[in-house]
């Protein structure tokens, strides 16, 4: 047991398989464990690297590890896959765990803290119950047009249904017009439930002064702030600006070979969520760019005349990433880009 430096555990539901090795590689431990004793096992061997896969349950487990003293690595599954020799099965993914985390240029995932799950628990719920309303929209649109009854677009239009009932009554059974009615009061309550979400997170963002100095960027906003702080935890575990926005899925993938540059669309690495949230605010700053002198809109403005609307935005999205990253990293204050022709004055 004194000889184990580091230990790759394939982490599971139920069983948990076990791949210790020593300070030159070899292997000196294989074990089987169910949930209950792996807790047990990992509290009585002495303070060692342990290395485990970025997956569901793994951020809870890393907590666990980090309580007795041990050092974690969580990595991303995609990086440990080429480690992996022979046939895929638990002990092999355990070896090759072990291995991956051996690796000097190992890329690894930040550990989230129960505080920052919290967070990103209540975006998941909201995010669910805004697709459960859309949902209940369509299928009252769906089932309206059966009686041939056409709602304008827009999921506002919802809100006057009572009203497009009653002008239509003619087409409509009283059975009909008693379902519709208890598919509105489903409605309801879901588009409650979802601004009930964005008043919790907007208090959230409001007791965060990270949340607030980030609100700062035009097209962030608290869902955004509040998600990317989450997110992120520890923004210094990023050497620069470039790896969040690259970590985020913001940077052009690359398939080059023989000195030949090819770059084609973005990654979409990393978080899908946290991507569409800073994708989403930069279109509302391309929308409105045009007209405005100061450098940031100037720019977002070339952009979108050069590269159009799409690229423009995800360009101003890798670049509020950065500047994020910038805040988080070193505690600085946001400063807005100045108007073009008062520094020219200046």
């Amino acid at each position: 047991m004194k000889n184990i430096k580091a230990i790759g555990i394939d982490l599971a539901k139920n069983v948990f398989q076990l791949h210790g090795v020593d300070s030159k590689g070899k292997c000196v431990l294989r074990k089987r464990l169910s949930r209950e004793k792996l807790k047990e096992f990992v509290a009585t061997i002495p303070g060692c690297e342990i290395g485990i896969e970025a997956c569901g349950g793994s951020h809870y487990w890393a907590r666990v590890f980090q309580g007795y003293e041990h050092k974690v690595k969580m990595m991303a599954p995609q990086f440990v896959k080429p480690y992996v020799m022979s046939n895929k099965n638990d002990r092999n993914d355990a070896r090759g765990i072990a291995e991956a985390m051996s690796r000097p240029e190992m890329k690894y995932v930040p550990i989230k803290s129960v505080e920052q799950q919290d967070t990103l628990l209540m975006h998941r719920v909201r995010e669910l119950a805004i697709t459960q309303r859309t949902a209940q929209v369509n299928q009252i649109r769906g089932l309206l047009n059966e009686y041939g009854v056409i709602i304008k677009k827009g999921i506002n239009q919802i809100e006057y249904l009572l009203e497009i009932l009653e002008d239509n009554k003619e087409k409509l059974t009283p059975i009909s017009l008693r379902e519709f009615k208890g598919l509105y009061e489903d409605y309801k309550q879901l588009d409650a439930k979802v601004k009930s979400y964005d008043k919790k997170i907007e208090q959230l963002a409001k007791e965060d002064a990270r949340c607030q100095e980030i609100m700062k960027i035009k097209g962030v906003g608290a869902l955004t702030a509040s998600a990317l702080v989450a997110t992120i935890g520890d923004a210094k575990v990023f050497k620069r600006g470039r790896e969040l926005s690259a970590w985020l899925g913001l940077v052009p993938k690359q398939h080059s070979s023989g000195n030949k540059i090819r770059l084609t669309g973005i990654s979409k690495r990393g978080d899908r969520y946290a991507r569409m949230l800073l994708i989403h605010g930069a279109r509302s700053v391309i929308k409105t760019c045009e007209g405005k002198q100061d450098k940031k809109n100037m720019w977002a403005l070339d952009k979108k005349n050069r590269c159009g609307y799409n690229k423009a935005a995800v360009a101003l999205a890798n670049k509020h990433a950065r500047i994020i990253w910038a805040i988080l990293a070193t505690g600085e204050c946001y400063r807005e880009s100045p108007i073009i022709g008062e520094r020219i004055c200046a």
